[in-house]
């Protein structure tokens, strides 16, 4: 006996598989500031892997630089207006413009663990 699917469940299934789409898509930010005072630096290392920048002060204290997010560089076609005495009107024009890359700054104390931490763009 063939039975026809129920339109319910026709519309059940997509809107399921877009849920897990988005649910595996979703980006976790990690809470840095929960993390001062009990996360050290090996595991920083571990999470990150190793720090693009290092520096360790004469009091013990590490700075640790990770660049989170590289910038790119992206131009679009655009219509701009002119106004010279030759022409009036639209004519095209590209638009360059960049995204700057992200870093994360760990400030760790002489006892191994995060005492501050920064994000920042250059």
């Amino acid at each position: 006996m063939n039975r026809m699917p129920d339109p319910f469940r026709l519309r059940l299934v997509p809107a399921l598989l877009a849920g897990l789409l988005l649910a595996g898509c979703a980006i976790q930010r990690i809470d840095w500031a929960a993390r001062v005072g009990n996360y050290t630096y090996d595991q920083a290392v571990l999470d990150l892997g190793p720090p693009d920048k290092y520096a360790k002060l004469g009091d013990g204290t590490v700075v640790s630089e990770w660049l989170t997010h590289r910038g790119h560089f992206y131009s679009y076609g655009a219509f701009t207006y002119s106004y010279s005495p030759w022409w009036y009107g639209p004519y095209p024009s590209y638009i360059d413009s960049y995204s700057p890359d992200s870093f994360l700054r760990l400030i760790f104390a002489p006892d191994g663990k995060v005492r501050a931490w920064k994000q920042f763009y250059r």
